[in-house]
Order: C-alpha cells, then sequence, then structure tokens
C-alpha cells in the first residue's frame, strides 16, 4: 500500500525563478526504507520538507502529495503532528524543554493524551532507547549524540507512520552516527515504520535501503536498488559526480575494474579483497607511504597557535571541560581534531577564538600570548573563524548583502570587493545561490556559504568546526584542493571534524580528543591504521588482508601493481 505519492510537484522558494523541485513524481509504500541522495542543494531538504505541512517552505507550489490517499494539504494537524515525525539536522533547533523526561512528554502533552497514556509511552520509548540513566537530567547536559536520539524518541513517542530525517547524523562522531542509524533501522524492521532519510555520509545507510531516489537539480533521475543506482552512479562513460559519495568497497571495486556485481558493505567489500589480493606478494602488500603526509619536523618559529596548560568550565560548580590541554599547530598545516560529541573540540576552539575563557593556562598566537592582543584587531588581521552553526554568520536578506557585510569597516574599494566575491563564490560553487535568502539554503549551501564570508577575509589563521557536514563527496574533493591551495599561500587550518574520510585524505596530522584532553597525535597513516573502529573504511575492509592501507587510493594502487606484476 502507498503511504506516500507525489505527483507532478513542482516549487520555487519566493522571489526565486529557478525551480528547486522540477516535476517530481515518487510513491513511497508503507513500511518501505527511502534513502535520498544529491549533490548539495539538489533539493533533498526542500522534497523532504513538503512532507510535513508545518515546515513546508512558503513558495511557488503546484503538483500533488498525498498521504494515505489524502491530500497532505488537507490532512488535519493533529494528524500530521502524530503521524508524521520530522528529525532535523541539528537537535537544538527541535528539543523545546529543558528537562530530559519532558522532552519525551511534550509532544503527548500538546495532543492532550491522559496522564497515565503519557507515562506509559515515556517509560517505553525511554527503555527502549536506552536513556533511563539520563532521564531525569537537564537537556543542556546532553552531547549532541544524546539529543538526538532524544529528538528521535521523543517523535517516536507519538507513534508515527512515517518517520522523515534530513540529514541526521551530521553533528555526529563516527561511532554515535553509526548507533543512531542502527536504531533506525530497528524502527523500520521492528514495527515496520516508513523511514525516508536523506545523507551525505551514506556509507553506513546505503545498504539498508529498500530503494535509493537519486536527485539532481531538483529532478529525481533515478529510484533503484542500492545496487543498481550504485551502478549508474558508477557507469565509466558518465560518472555521475555522487560517485565519491558511494560506500567505499563500491568505489574501490569501480576503481579497479571490477567485474560482476559490486559490494555495497565491508563484509562484502573484505571477501572481494580476498579474493583480489589474497595471492599477493608480501612486497605488493605493503603500500608505499605517502611522503606528502609523513611527520614533518617543525621549529618553534613555524607555531602558529600554541595552547599550554588549558583547563576550562563553563560554571564555577560546573565540572571541567577542558583538562590540562596542550597542542601546537605549525605553520601551513591542515591539522583536524577528532573524537566523541562532548569531548572538549568545540570548546577548545572556542577558547583560542576568544569565546572561552579558559581558567587556567595560556593561549599563542604566532607566539604571542592572546591576552597581550586586541582581540578585535586579532580577527581582523590574522584570524577566520566558521562555527559549528553556519546560520550564526548570516545577518542578511541575501546570501550576496551577506558577502558585502563581510567588508563593512574596511578599507577595500568597491571593484576589489566585487572581484573578491565573485572569485570566492566561483571557487565554491555559490554563483547561483547570491540573490537566495541564507536561510533557504541546503545545509550544504550554507556550509559552503559561511566559509564564503570566512574567505573573504584572507585569514592567515582559519578555525573551522565541522565545515563539511552536508556536503556530498564530490565537493568534499573540491575543498580539499581550496585546503591545499590555501596552505600553500600561507595559511594555517585547524578544523574539528566527525568525517575521519575527509581527515584521511587532506591532514597533514589528526589529534584525537578524550575526556577532555588529547590522548593521540600522528599522520593520518600513523593515526587511523592503528585503530579497530575509529578509522577509515578502506582500512576496516582490508584490515589482515592488506597492510597499512589508509584510503581508496592506496587500494587501487596494489591492484594496478598487481596487474603490471602478472603481465
Amino acid at each position: 500500500m502507498e503511504l506516500i505519492k507525489i505527483k507532478d510537484l513542482n516549487f520555487s522558494y519566493d522571489e526565486s525563478n529557478k525551480k528547486s523541485l522540477d516535476n517530481i513524481n515518487l510513491n513511497i509504500k508503507e513500511g518501505e526504507f527511502v534513502l535520498l541522495i544529491g549533490e548539495s542543494g539538489c533539493g533533498k531538504s526542500t522534497l523532504l520538507k513538503q512532507l510535513k505541512n508545518e515546515l513546508a517552505p512558503f513558495g511557488e507550489f503546484s503538483g500533488e502529495i498525498l498521504y494515505d490517499g489524502i491530500p497532505l494539504k488537507s490532512l488535519d494537524q493533529r494528524k500530521s503532528a502524530s503521524e508524521i515525525g520530522f528529525v532535523m539536522q541539528n537537535p537544538d533547533y527541535q528539543i523545546v524543554t529543558d528537562k530530559v523526561w519532558h522532552e519525551l512528554a511534550f509532544g503527548l502533552e500538546s495532543l492532550g493524551l491522559d496522564s497515565e497514556t503519557i507515562r506509559r509511552r515515556v517509560s517505553e520509548m525511554a527503555s527502549f532507547f536506552g536513556i533511563q540513566t539520563w532521564f531525569r537530567k537537564d537537556v543542556s547536559e546532553l552531547s549532541g549524540g544524546q539529543k538526538q536520539l532524544l529528538n528521535l524518541a521523543a517523535i517516536m513517542a507519538m507513534q508515527p507512520r512515517l518517520l522523515i530525517l534530513d540529514e541526521p547524523t551530521s553533528q555526529l562522531d563516527p561511532i554515535a552516527a553509526a548507533e543512531f542509524l542502527e536504531t533506525i533501522y530497528k524502527i523500520n524492521r521492528e514495527l515496520g515504520i516508513t523511514v525516508v532519510l536523506t545523507e551525505h555520509r551514506i556509507e553506513d545507510v546505503f545498504s539498508a535501503a529498500d530503494k535509493v531516489v537519486l536527485m539532481e537539480e531538483g529532478k529525481i533521475v533515478g529510484v533503484e536498488s542500492p545496487r543498481k543506482i550504485g551502478k549508474i552512479i558508477s557507469d565509466k562513460e558518465n560518472k555521475h559526480p555522487m560517485f565519491y559519495s558511494l560506500p567505499t568497497p563500491t568505489r574501490i571495486f569501480e576503481e579497479c575494474d571490477g567485474s560482476g556485481s559490486a559490494p555495497i558493505t565491508i563484509k562484502e567489500g573484505r571477501e572481494w579483497a580476498r579474493e583480489n589480493f589474497q595471492a599477493l606478494s608480501d612486497v605488493l602488500k605493503e603500500v608505499s607511504l605517502d611522503k606528502s603526509k609523513e611527520a614533518k619536523s617543525y621549529t618553534k618559529e613555524d607555531t602558529v597557535i600554541e595552547l599550554k596548560d588549558i583547563w576550562f568550565r563553563y560554571d564555577r560548580n560546573a565540572p571541567d571541560i577542558l583538562k590540562g590541554v596542550d597542542l601546537k599547530v605549525y605553520k601551513n598545516e591542515l591539522l583536524c581534531i577528532l573524537g566523541g560529541n562532548g569531548t572538549g573540540k568545540s570548546t577548545t576552539l572556542g577558547v583560542i577564538a576568544g569565546n572561552n575563557k579558559a581558567y587556567r593556562g595560556e593561549v599563542y598566537i604566532n607566539n604571542k600570548k592572546v591576552s597581550k592582543y586586541k582581540l578585535k584587531e586579532l580577527f581582523n588581521k590574522n584570524l577566520g573563524v566558521l562555527p559549528q552553526d553556519p546560520q550564526s554568520l548570516f545577518v542578511k536578506s541575501t546570501l550576496l548583502e551577506d558577502l558585502k557585510e563581510v567588508f563593512d569597516g574596511m578599507d577595500v574599494k568597491k571593484e576589489e570587493r566585487e572581484n573578491k566575491i565573485k572569485e570566492v563564490s566561483k571557487t565554491l560553487k555559490i554563483e547561483e545561490l547570491l540573490n537566495s535568502h541564507p536561510y533557504d539554503l541546503s545545509g550544504g549551501e550554507q556550509q559552503k556559504a559561511a566559509l564564503a564570508k570566512v574567505l573573504l577575509l584572507d585569514p592567515k589563521i582559519i578555525i573551522l568546526d565541522e565545515p563539511t557536514k552536508g556536503i556530498d563527496g564530490s565537493f568534499k574533493r573540491e575543498l580539499g584542493k581550496i585546503f591545499e591551495e590555501l596552505k600553500k599561500s600561507g595559511v594555517t587550518i585547524l578544523m574539528v571534524t566527525h568525517d575521519i574520510e575527509f581527515a584521511a585524505e587532506n591532514a597533514d596530522r589528526c589529534a584525537m580528543f578524550f575526556d577532555g584532553g588529547i590522548t593521540s597525535k600522528g599522520t593520518p597513516r600513523e593515526f587511523f591504521c592503528g585503530n579497530s573502529f575509529y578509522t577509515t573504511a578502506a582500512n576496516k575492509m582490508t584490515r589482515g588482508i592488506l597492510n597499512n592501507i589508509l584510503k581508496v587510493e592506496d587500494v587501487v594502487k596494489l591492484w594496478k601493481k598487481e596487474k603490471n606484476h602478472l603481465k
């Protein structure tokens, strides 16, 4: 039975001459698990919001959406609230109460259910999601992963038939993201709830989908099973940009000119690797290290940022968030800070940027104490910061006006301003978004737009908090190239990220945060290859079969060596 039927849907945002959704036709059966994929800005989030009346954006709409045979726009508000659940990218935008238990009960109270029913459902959800131990905590005490799980539990307490999720793991560390997605699978499998999900990190979700919907410039260009859509995207004659977002086993298989059915899971990828590499000589099994990412020697003069014994807490009586953090960031390097939610990564960036005042320890920029700087002067001349929430940088009604705002108070001629805006817009591929309201942009587009504002400052130090969230694999490759060019021009980049694959591909060094401190540092290969869980998909796929594998290109390199060896 069809739960959702979309017929000839077209949509344009207010004052936009471009269709965000173009003649969309899609049927979703009850109980299906549907994954939407496509490049940033292709219309995925806009389409999802059209399935929830309360979130549907303002603009020009035509066509029809039927929910269980009823026009969605005429659906009773109570029925819409209880039967259609929506999980946003950022749980902070959705959580409305101060206590965990109250958040679980809030939606049920809004529906006017009796106290006994509310208690029963709340206790059931708390048990199902395993949140009994923090049931009475303040929401403010929760990590990002816990908040997103609470958000999902509160929605599930209302017993929805349709669960819509828009990039729900974008702010979660890899382990928390995998656990969250496993909960979604469980809800779909055990409760039969229809799931419609969009994700850019599709490594852990691709194989679970009943069907995958591929979108491109507001249109649906393919609706197939995961394997079939993977084959379409991997077409050697016309490789789709989403190829770089496909699961690592599929990408390796296709890059190695594999024949037959492509693996889409780590388990299948390991079977393929055993069959194709088990007979390799020990010489071929050992990948030559990437010399550009080997540990380098630095002097004190190379130190751009230094933290010495930093201790920080948000309140005098609260526990310490940072516990004696020592860190050095060197000139012209990209240092990626990784670790679980709530370990102190973003707090550390706040200390460097001057937003958080450490009660012990010192911060040095270019070997000078930050306290000796006027912060405003420091930011104008040296430092650019992209916060975790890009929306906090937008203050104007169009993106173009927001970019122009960067130059307020600066002695930059009009022609130079226009040229800089034109150049950065082209580099970040946001030219067509300049007349849009920043809040109408997708999550990935907002990331690009916020980064554009930072780059317009021409900073020598760039601090980034989760800059790749919501961005597709193809543009991540472009972003890596942008960072490389910035480093060549003398820019130092410090980046907090949950994106293991991006860090492995682009970082000069990685640092692991745990329990308020740094527990390990090293080059990407040193940092990831010894781990079991906190490592790249290529490493998981080949561990015990090949040695020292970090990236897709490592496996492809060995494949080519093998072919040449056999010749």
